[in-house]
């Protein structure tokens, strides 16, 4: 599977993704203790679906009280996140439509956020989802953190009080693990301790 063309500018751009549960944020936390600047894509996410955005009202208006936060008031646009990611990891269709609706919007933020950092000469963008919305060419390398699937499933479970089947069904809606390995410039190995995967940090 080849990589997509990379950004070639002046800039050097971090790309850090990984599977689900897989490390990203304890890497981005490092960088950003390094004095780098850092963009996160799942940030800009909340924010496309933010109460009272037109992202929020556009999933609204497709399903309706299922994902209206209980307790709101109907016109605050408040949706029970919880709910919505029921339906779009249990219906793939569902999840391309919410992902035709989100990613737009992040690229939109990515683009507004680096015009106003070129004068920084590095900055690290975390995109989760950076192979599948086919962000390689905001990217000047890309960084993948990697664990076994064990290890992911548990972290998962445990960070986000998921059932396994809930667990499982998240991590497949990513592309598979070994076919980011190829694409990525560098893997960095987080199978053991927080300690161990600090170590082998370097810019």
């Amino acid at each position: 599977m080849p990589s997509s063309p990379r950004w070639s500018g002046p800039q050097r751009r971090i790309g850090l993704t990984g599977g689900i549960a897989s490390g990203k944020s304890t890497v981005a936390r490092w960088l950003e203790q390094q004095g780098l600047p850092v963009l996160d894509a799942d940030v800009y996410a909340r924010e496309a679906l933010a109460p009272g955005s037109a992202g929020a009202a556009a999933v609204l208006e497709r399903y309706g009280d299922a994902v209206r936060a209980k307790g709101s008031d109907p016109g605050s646009g408040v949706l029970d996140r919880g709910a919505l990611g029921q339906i779009v990891f249990r219906e793939p269709q569902e999840r391309q439509w919410l992902e035709q609706l989100v990613h737009p919007l992040v690229r939109q933020r990515f683009n507004a956020e680096l015009q106003a950092l070129a004068a920084q000469p590095t900055v690290v963008l975390v995109i989760p989802l950076l192979f599948e919305a086919g962000l390689e060419g905001l990217c000047s390398e890309i960084w993948l953190v990697d664990c076994e699937p064990e290890q992911q499933l548990e972290r998962l479970m445990q960070r986000d009080d998921l059932s396994q089947e809930g667990a499982r069904a998240r991590i497949n809606a990513q592309w598979p693990i070994e076919h980011k390995r190829k694409l990525a410039d560098r893997v960095i190995d987080n199978r053991g301790r927080v300690a161990d995967l600090q170590a082998m940090l370097s810019l």
